[in-house]
C-alpha cells in the first residue's frame, strides 16, 4: 500500500464484508481511499474524497456512498418471502441474541455484532434444510434476479448487488476528477476472482501453493492475455505487481 500511495494510485478495498466490519481494518493500515463493500452492494467514498459531487448517492455513517443493490430492508424482506415461498427455513443472523451471533459466525462477540448491521445485504443460514431444499431456494433466488453467495455455513441474499456495476460507477468518478480514462487493474484470489477482474482492464490472480497446494481449488481455464498468475510465494511477487500498476511493465 505504501508503494502504491507513493506513487499517487488508488487503491480501491473490495469486501464481502459491511461498512462497518471494514472501517477498523482501514484505520490500522491508514486506508485513505474509496471501497466496495458487501459484495458489490455499494460504493463508499470517504468524506469530501471527489471535489465534485457524486449524483444519486446517500449518506451512511461518515461515507457518502453510491448505492447499487437496494438498500434494507429490501433484502430482509426479500428473504422472509423466499422462505416463506419456498417452505425453506433460514434464520437471519440480525435475528440472533449476541451470544447465538458469536456462536453461529465464529467471531468474537465484538466483531460478530458487527455483522448484525448490514446497508445492503442479508446475512442467514438455513436450519435444517436438505441438499435439495438449499438447490430450489438458490433457483427460486435466481430465477428473481436477487443474489445469493454463500460464504462457509453462512449465506448473503442482496436485492440488486453487481461488483461489476460498482467498478464501472467508481471508474466513471475516477475519470470525470482526473479528466482521463483510469485503466484498472485488479487483485484477486484465486478462489474468488471472477467478478472482480471480469470488471477490471488487466488483473493479477494471487495464488499460494506452497500453503495451499496446487490442487486446492479446481482447475481453471487459462487466464485471458491481460490477467497474470502470481504466486504470492516468490520473492518478487509484490515489486512485479506495483511494476504493472505503476505502468512500468
Amino acid at each position: 500500500m505504501a508503494e502504491l500511495e507513493n506513487a499517487a494510485i488508488p487503491n480501491v478495498w473490495v469486501t464481502n464484508r459491511t461498512r462497518l466490519q471494514i472501517d477498523d481494518p482501514r484505520r490500522k493500515f491508514g486506508h485513505n481511499h474509496p471501497f466496495i463493500a458487501e459484495g458489490g452492494c455499494g460504493v463508499y467514498l470517504p468524506e469530501s474524497y471527489f471535489h465534485l459531487s457524486p449524483p444519486k448517492t446517500v449518506r451512511l455513517g461518515r461515507f457518502t456512498c453510491l448505492p447499487i443493490a437496494e438498500p434494507q430492508p429490501a433484502a430482509a424482506e426479500a428473504l422472509e418471502e423466499l422462505s416463506a415461498e419456498t417452505s425453506v427455513a433460514t434464520v437471519a443472523l440480525r435475528s440472533l441474541s449476541p451470544r447465538e451471533l458469536a456462536q453461529n459466525s465464529g467471531l468474537p462477540a465484538q466483531q460478530a455484532e458487527l455483522m448484525r448491521h448490514p446497508d445492503f445485504d442479508e446475512l442467514f443460514f438455513f436450519a435444517g434444510a436438505t441438499e435439495r431444499d438449499v438447490k430450489r431456494f438458490v433457483a427460486e433466488s435466481a430465477s428473481r434476479g436477487w443474489q445469493l453467495r454463500q460464504r462457509g455455513v453462512l449465506w448473503s441474499l442482496a436485492v440488486g448487488a453487481s461488483l461489476k456495476q460498482c467498478v464501472r460507477e467508481l471508474s466513471k468518478l475516477y475519470a470525470r476528477a482526473l479528466r482521463s480514462q483510469p485503466k484498472i487493474v485488479g487483485l484477486a484470489r484465486e478462489d474468488d476472482d471472477s467478478d472482480l477482474l471480469a470488471a477490471c482492464d488487466r488483473g493479477f490472480v494471487l495464488t499460494d501453493h506452497a500453503n495451499t497446494g496446487s490442487s486446492t481449488y479446481p482447475k481453471r481455464d487459462r487466464l485471458p492475455a491481460r490477467f497474470r498468475e502470481i504466486d504470492l510465494g516468490s520473492a518478487d511477487s509484490w515489486e512485479r505487481i506495483i511494476e504493472t500498476v505503476s505502468g512500468k511493465s
